[in-house]
């Protein structure tokens, strides 16, 4: 999996590809967004659309994730979900959890919204 991460407007934006299945790069992602969240970064919009393949681990992983930026107060929100990935969070019923933007705006506009 490669991870590009970037900061604006107070948003971590995280774009993801290749398969989210927990390998090394998922701690990697994990620390990643740990340091963010210690410069007081609220509001996280992770780029599932280049994710092909998401298994058990993955799921756990954007779980771990909203539970970091909700219990600081914050909002996680997944940009477009290529296939495989949206019915993994469908039919782990997470699509009600996570909110889900078609793109990067709307995704910053919820985000915003959330403050």
């Amino acid at each position: 999996m490669k991870t590009e991460s970037t900061v604006q407007d107070g948003i971590l934006s995280v774009r993801l590809s290749g398969d989210l299945i927990g390998s090394p790069d998922t701690q990697q992602l994990l620390q990643t967004v740990d340091q963010h969240l210690g410069e007081d970064i609220r509001h996280c919009a992770v780029d599932l659309s280049g994710i092909r393949y998401i298994n058990s681990t993955g799921i756990g992983v954007l779980v771990s994730l909203l539970t970091k930026f909700r219990s600081r107060g914050g909002e996680l929100v997944l940009i477009n979900p290529a296939d495989h990935p949206r019915k993994m969070l469908a039919l782990t019923k997470l699509n009600a959890i996570f909110s889900i933007a078609d793109d990067e705006q709307s995704a910053a506009q919820q985000l915003k919204a959330a403050n």
